[in-house]
């Protein structure tokens, strides 16, 4: 997933002696969760969001640690508030996320005019650290180890209308060599299946039209539960709740993804035709440095039972190019995978060492000179496949959830297809919510363009 950096909220109408707050988020869809419901948990306390950082009373950066590149920028970021704090000394900076869970007190030592480090197992206590820290004008580290089943019953503020993020499990049993996610993030911990059925059915009712799980093997959803309950089981059950419209969910690891979620997606009347599934290379040589535990043949086999049964599905995957030991005769493996399997996208990244993770201690690192170009190549030959398979809809009608006025012009509006296709359209009478049908009327790389169909 790729680093991002986002304020999260609504700026609301400023107002004398009111509190503010604002969230800054680096990372993945389940930083992004977090952030909501530290959000809610602020607003609950009386604060107002705004997005000027000069007006915040308390400023919270939710951090990411995948990748060391980002972790730097972090670090640039939460050096660029100390003077805010010089200048205005009761304010409160909070550090969150898995950057919080891995540095700890560190943090302190690093950025001294930091108020709150956050670990990821205690963000649903953010409303009694920032108490303690105005009660006693001391700095609070909160970075407990595994904590019991999560379950965010505090409230979350949701940043669109539409589509809502639902965490339905916490952490990562698997280990991949690169990844520090099971380090920072825990071992797997699933939620009641009622509790997820509880919380997208308020969703449905607050008017969000489709939600998307989130889990960082979602596949693996009940394994850590004393009931028979998995994920296919999970899906079913939210796919029977009248209230919303579109089920989705990531991310799904190879290794666990078996017939029985494949027979719900296919026979689900809610659950979206898009299955993101990464493989991040090719190569069995590469595959088995990564602890990834199947082959490329047995992805392949899995991919050709997915597409079996739901003909239209769109699949899409994530790799990583420049792992170390990764020679030529390697790379190339990967592109010709990539050329036989031919996903609707692929989003590529660079190899970056993590420190902590075994994959930074093994020789044969590639140069960056080489993982460049090795990207390039690959980038090139994704996005020619991309083209061709966006290409064979024009001309077709296709449903499409409405989120908005395009960014680019606002008498354009911008949808996804159930196949997760951006798709632009000029803007007629449809409202942001609406499901309707687009003809497809031209394809690029990333987006469809159509027109309202009669």
């Amino acid at each position: 997933m790729s680093i991002q950096e986002k304020n999260s909220g609504s700026t609301p109408v400023e107002a004398k002696n009111r509190e503010y707050f604002t969230t800054i988020t680096y990372g993945c869809q389940m930083n992004e969760s977090d952030s909501e419901h530290i959000a809610g948990q602020l607003q609950s306390m009386g604060y107002q969001f705004t997005a000027d950082i000069h007006v915040a009373d308390i400023i919270i950066i939710n951090t990411c640690c995948v990748r060391e590149s980002a972790e730097k920028k972090i670090y640039g970021k939460i050096g660029e508030l100390k003077k805010l704090k010089t200048a205005k000394p009761d304010l409160v900076i909070a550090i969150s996320g898995c950057m919080a869970q891995k540095d700890k007190e560190a943090l302190f030592k690093k950025a001294p005019h930091v108020d709150l480090v956050i670990g990821t197992h205690n963000i649903y206590q953010f409303v009694e650290n920032i108490k303690q820290i105005k009660a006693s004008k001391k700095k609070v580290l909160a970075v407990g180890e595994e904590g019991e089943r999560p379950s965010p019953a505090v409230p979350a503020v949701r940043k669109g209308q539409v589509s809502a993020w639902v965490p339905i499990m916490h952490g990562c049993n698997n280990f991949c060599t690169y990844c520090i996610v099971p380090y920072v993030r825990g071992r797997e911990r699933s939620r009641p299946l009622e509790d997820i059925v509880t919380e997208v059915t308020e969703l449905g009712k607050a008017g969000f039209k489709e939600i998307t799980l989130l889990g960082q093997n979602v596949n693996s959803y009940g394994k850590d539960t004393p009931t028979n309950a998995d994920f296919a089981d999970l899906l079913q059950a939210i796919d029977q709740i009248d209230s919303i419209e579109r089920i989705r969910f990531m991310t799904s690891h190879p290794r666990d993804m078996n017939e029985k979620v494949i027979e719900v997606i296919k026979n689900g009347a809610k659950i979206c035709e898009h299955v993101h599934l990464p493989v991040q290379s090719g190569s069995d040589t590469i595959l088995a440095r990564m602890n990834r535990g199947y082959t490329a043949d047995h992805y392949r086999r899995l991919v050709e039972q997915i597409r079996e049964k739901i003909p239209d599905v769109s699949i899409t995957t994530d790799i990583i190019v420049g792992f170390p030991g990764e020679t030529e005769q390697l790379f190339e493996e990967t592109l010709a995978f990539l050329k036989m399997i031919r996903f609707d996208a692929a989003y590529t990244f660079l190899y970056s060492p993590r420190s902590g993770t075994p994959a930074a201690e093994m020789t044969e690192q590639v140069p960056p000179e080489i993982k460049k170009r090795r990207l390039q190549q690959l980038m090139q030959v994704q996005n020619e496949i991309s083209l061709t398979i966006n290409k064979q809809l024009e001309g077709r009608r296709m449903e499409v959830l409405v989120e908005g006025t395009s960014k680019n012009d606002v008498h354009k509006m911008t949808g996804r297809t159930r196949t997760n296709k951006i798709v632009i359209w000029d803007k007629t009478q449809e409202k942001i919510g609406q499901l309707v049908e687009v003809m497809v009327t031209g394809a690029q790389t990333w987006v469809l363009k159509g027109q309202i169909a009669n």
